[in-house]
């Protein structure tokens, strides 16, 4: 019997086409391969297919079904699958219009998701900034943001966690009509004429209130998301890194981990076609090689700040590349 609270690890993404269920469904693999109870949820309402990458149908009952009978248990919906120690809990594949649930619906989910029996909940977020999103992306401290290299993806990104750095000091301070009111005028503003920077959003609350001031700060330093690079061509692309931390630290006021880099490999597209799991289709190929590292350096360091975590993961991605070439 498990009882040890699990680790809740949200998956989300800036912009769809990232391959941010592919890496949900094949970490979680990568997870239960190495000992360690998983369960994949698929909470990406309104487009559930994380089943699709586990090799599954889509036949189960879950979420949807869950939010919309009062009577059913959360984890009685959770489904083996051909993985050891990997089970699955399906989104709203089989009970549509779930994409926009209530406030007293999301509660409800949040608070059966932590009390899951495993050692690991992957949630499969959707892409994009809805307050469903940011809200369950906010289950976890060490969110992960998966990414490709480009700068429309890396923007898409940064543009995700400036939302939810704002729907989360809005959550937190939503008894002070002061900080409320210029939250909303805030809000108001052409994008063009917003103070483009959480650090200045931080400054004024703290001249309001230096006590909400020192709060938000607080949840800044907490706050440390780790960010995957998917559909890579080269590790050196991981040089990229230098920039976001910038725009991380000027504008954001947090930091962020690199915990892995995965690279455009063609027999994904291959496994997708055939219906399988990639963990099933090529174990013993770079990319699942890689992933097994990301779902190592999961189980060692998630709680913990990585120094020079960028250069780490160009130096071992390399080393893995000499090793497994495709």
């Amino acid at each position: 019997m498990v009882t040890k609270k699990p680790v809740i690890i949200p998956i989300a993404s800036g912009k769809g086409g990232v391959g941010k269920t592919f890496f949900t469904a094949n970490l979680a693999i990568a997870l239960s391969q190495k000992g360690h109870r998983t369960i994949a949820v698929d909470l990406d309402l309104g487009g559930s297919n994380l089943h699709t990458f586990l090799g599954l149908p889509n036949k189960f009952p879950g979420v949807g079904d869950f939010l919309k009978a009062r009577q059913t248990e959360l984890a009685d919906l959770v489904t083996s699958t051909s993985f050891a120690n990997l089970q699955f809990l399906a989104g709203d594949g089989r009970t549509p219009f779930m994409a926009n649930i209530a406030h007293a619906q999301k509660i409800r989910l949040v608070s059966r998701l932590g009390k899951l029996p495993a050692e690991y909940i992957l949630l499969d977020l959707g892409a994009g900034t809805t307050y469903n999103t940011l809200d369950f992306f906010g289950l976890s401290p060490h969110g992960i943001l998966v990414t490709t290299p480009e700068y429309p993806a890396i923007l898409s990104m940064l543009a995700f966690l400036k939302q939810f750095m704002l729907r989360t000091i809005e959550r937190h301070l939503v008894g002070d009509n002061e900080i409320k009111s210029y939250l909303q005028a805030f809000y108001k503003q052409p994008l063009d004429e917003q103070q483009n920077s959480i650090v200045a959003v931080k400054s004024q609350i703290a001249k309001i209130d230096p006590d909400a001031g020192a709060y938000i700060s607080a949840l800044c330093e907490k706050f440390r998301p780790r960010v995957i690079f998917n559909h890579g061509d080269d590790p050196a692309e991981i040089e990229i890194a230098d920039k976001i931390d910038q725009s991380l630290a000027n504008v954001l006021s947090i930091k962020a981990d690199y915990f892995g880099f995965i690279f455009n490999d063609p027999t994904v597209r291959q496994a997708v076609k055939s219906n399988r799991s990639f963990m099933h289709y090529r174990p013993e190929g770079l990319t699942a090689q890689i992933i097994g590292r990301i779902a190592e350096r999961i189980i060692r360091y998630w709680d913990t700040p990585i120094k020079n975590s960028a250069a780490l993961v160009t130096s071992n991605t390399e080393k893995l590349q000499q090793q497994h070439p495709f």
